[in-house]
């Protein structure tokens, strides 16, 4: 867990028994060298009584993607129980020691996400407002953000191509302005009609605009238009930033709702697919099934 750098804060980590508690099977320092973004999967033990884990001043994310839990953590005050569920993102607050104990049902498996505390000041500087309020964004994060684990669980499953040190800046930038504009109450929107100073931040505006218009046939004039840029120049540089082009990341974001809506509710696959943005159940199962490998009738039923 602790590497030579001069951007993540990993002291807290030495004389961590990182081997009593998980397997480390992929990291993106080692494979691809990235420096701005540090992602990591791991297999964690079924079963733990004392678990302490370090206090770090960086942004560290969770995603489990295996196994099921009930949490007990404790910092400082009385115990907090959570769930450990696939799909859910949890948010560990900065420079926060916790003491945890568990029993899963098997084996537990997680992605993980560390930002350097650096690009969180920077990014929360250009956006305005003041401090950060990290247990504001923890909580509201806990409540379900599919744009955050969808990028979380890309971030986790590399292909052949790493995309280099300018992809995990841009995808630890992406993930900080929306952690911040969507997640961290008290904090100032921009109203300003100007462009943005930062790219990553007129991406965020187009990302923000998908989700507020879900159910809507969205253009990628409209997109650009939102992001004061050329339809040209949006395309470019949102993928850059979230690796997928706007009407494949708009796809992901309305097939993620038909997955809430099919688990959470008893609406018809008809009237899911008209609240998520698509013409009729035809076009949401066919979406449905390239992301997810079974059609929506299935997946309610699983």
């Amino acid at each position: 867990m602790v590497f030579d750098s001069t951007r993540f804060d990993l002291r807290p980590y030495v004389g961590f028994d990182m081997a009593r508690y998980v397997r480390r099977t992929y990291c993106s320092w080692e494979a691809f060298g990235w420096r701005s973004l540090l992602v990591q999967r791991f297999e964690h033990v079924p079963v733990a009584d004392d678990m302490e884990l370090p206090g770090a001043a960086d942004l560290h994310m969770v995603l489990p993607v295996g196994g099921r839990a009930v949490m007990e953590s404790r910092s400082g005050g009385r115990a907090v129980r959570s769930a450990w569920t696939p799909g859910r993102v949890q948010l560990g607050i900065p420079d926060r020691t916790v003491l945890r104990r568990y029993r899963g049902d098997g084996v537990m498996r997680s992605v993980q996400v560390h930002v350097p505390r650096d690009t969180v000041d920077s990014v929360a500087a250009r956006l305005g407002g003041g401090p950060v309020d990290f247990e504001a964004m923890a909580a509201s994060l806990a409540a379900g953000d599919p744009l955050i684990e969808e990028t979380v669980r890309a971030l986790g499953t590399p292909g052949g191509d790493d995309g280099g040190e300018l992809y995990a800046e841009s995808a630890a930038a992406f993930l900080t302005t929306h952690l911040l504009t969507r997640h961290a109450r008290g904090r100032k929107r921009r109203t300003d009609p100007r462009p943005a100073t930062r790219e990553d931040a007129r991406v965020g505006a187009a990302v923000a605009m998908m989700h507020d218009r879900l159910a809507d046939p969205l253009t990628l004039a409209e997109l650009a238009g939102e992001a004061h840029m050329s339809v040209y120049h949006f395309v470019r540089v949102f993928k850059a930033a979230t690796g997928a082009t706007p009407y494949r990341f708009l796809t992901r974001l309305r097939v993620e709702e038909a997955q809430r809506l099919l688990r959470g509710t008893d609406l018809a696959i008809a009237q899911i697919a008209s609240r998520v943005g698509f013409a009729g159940p035809g076009a949401l199962s066919a979406a449905f099934l390239r992301q997810t490998g079974v059609r929506p009738s299935a997946y309610r039923n699983s």
